[in-house]
C-alpha cells in the first residue's frame, strides 16, 4: 500500500506488517541520507476520516519519532532527514509544511545498521492533534534556544560598577542644580525618576558605558 524512495537508492515497496494497521520499512542506514519520501502506491488510498501516520527509529531500541503523515488528499510527503544514519547526528523534518514540521534533534546513527520506518493508520483528528502538538513543542524549543543566546550576549556587570553607575547618574541629576547646596526634595525627585527608570527598564545600568 505504502512506498518510500531515499535519495540516491532505488524504490522501496517491500514492508512488514506488524499489525492489521502497521506496517513497517526496514532502510539501511549506510550511505546516510538527507531525504525520504512516502507515498501512497497507484491503486491504494485512505479513506477520508483516516491518516498515515509516519514514524521514524533511527537507532534499535529508541523510540519511533513523527515524522507526518499522508492522508486521503495528500498521498505523499517529503521528509527532510539530514544525515541520518551519519555518526554525526541526524535531524529530522520536513519539506512540506503540511506534513511536518521541524522536529528536534534525535539519535545518531544505528547500532544494527538499519533505519526503521513506520506508518501506522490512524483516526485524522487525532494525527492532526499530534502533529499540532508536536509542532508546538518544537517552536518552544526554538524559543528557549532563543532566549539563552539573547542571555549569553548580555554583558555580566559587577556589583562595584552598577553601584558607581546609579552614583554617576545621580551625580549628573544633583550637579544640573548648579549650587553647593543641595535640597533634600532634589534627591527625593532623582530617586522617584530613578525607581521609574528601573521599573520601564531594569536593564539601562547594565548597557551604560562608563562609570
Amino acid at each position: 500500500m505504502f512506498g518510500l524512495v531515499v535519495s540516491g537508492r532505488p524504490v522501496i515497496t517491500e514492508s512488514t506488517t506488524v499489525s492489521p494497521t502497521q506496517v513497517a520499512f526496514s532502510i539501511p542506514s549506510s550511505p546516510p541520507f538527507n531525504h525520504l519520501v512516502v507515498f501512497l502506491l497507484p491503486g491504494a488510498s485512505l479513506p477520508p476520516d483516516q491518516a498515515a501516520a509516519v514514524y521514524i527509529q533511527t537507532s534499535s531500541g529508541a523510540e519511533f519519532r513523527l515524522l507526518g503523515a499522508l492522508t486521503a488528499t495528500k498521498p505523499s510527503a517529503i521528509f527532510r532527514t539530514r544525515n541520518v544514519g551519519a555518526t554525526s547526528g541526524a535531524n529530522v523534518g520536513a519539506v512540506d509544511e503540511d506534513a511536518m514540521m521541524d522536529a528536534d534533534q534525535v539519535a545518531a546513527g544505528s547500532t544494527d545498521g538499519v533505519i526503521n520506518i513506520g506508518i501506522s493508520a490512524e483516526p485524522a483528528a487525532q494525527v492532526e492533534q499530534m502533529l499540532a502538538q508536536a509542532k508546538a513543542a518544537a517552536t518552544a524549543d526554538n524559543a528557549t534556544a532563543l532566549v539563552r543566546v539573547n542571555q549569553s550576549q548580555i554583558p555580566v556587570v559587577t556589583t562595584k560598577v552598577l553601584a558607581q553607575r546609579i552614583i554617576s547618574n545621580a551625580f549628573n541629576f544633583l550637579a544640573s542644580f548648579g549650587s553647593d547646596v543641595i535640597p533634600l526634595k532634589a534627591f527625593e525627585d532623582w530617586w522617584r525618576k530613578f525607581e521609574r527608570k528601573v521599573e520601564m527598564d531594569p536593564t539601562f545600568l547594565e548597557r551604560e558605558t562608563g562609570a
